[in-house]
């Protein structure tokens, strides 16, 4: 038993440690990887549905997160009226997520 602990005790190394940093530099890459590939593009898709919220006014023919396809008959401050073929619809303003016609189109 004592044999064994005294291998043991020559297998580990009694040199010196590497720096601290080079065990963060992993780390530090695995944030900005995940930076660039999910939490960037996130946000740049938020900036354009804000922005194509922006944009909607009566007329414009618009799909919903659900698929409702519908024209734009008025706009309120967080909804939208739709009216989609004999049915007026009501739904929120968030739930838009393309512009299919603008009006005037």
């Amino acid at each position: 038993m004592v044999h064994t602990a005294s291998l043991f005790a020559q297998a580990q190394p009694q040199g010196h440690q590497p720096p601290i940093w080079t065990s963060l530099v992993p780390i530090v890459l695995f944030v900005i990887i995940f930076y660039v590939l999910f939490i960037r593009p996130q946000r740049k898709r938020e900036k354009e549905h804000a922005e194509l919220l922006k944009k909607l006014k009566p007329g414009d023919e618009v799909v919903t997160s659900s698929g409702i396809i519908g024209r734009i008959t008025s706009v309120k401050d967080d909804r939208v009226i739709l009216r989609s073929e004999d049915t007026k619809l009501e739904v929120l303003k968030s739930s838009v997520v393309q512009i299919r016609q603008p009006s005037g189109s």
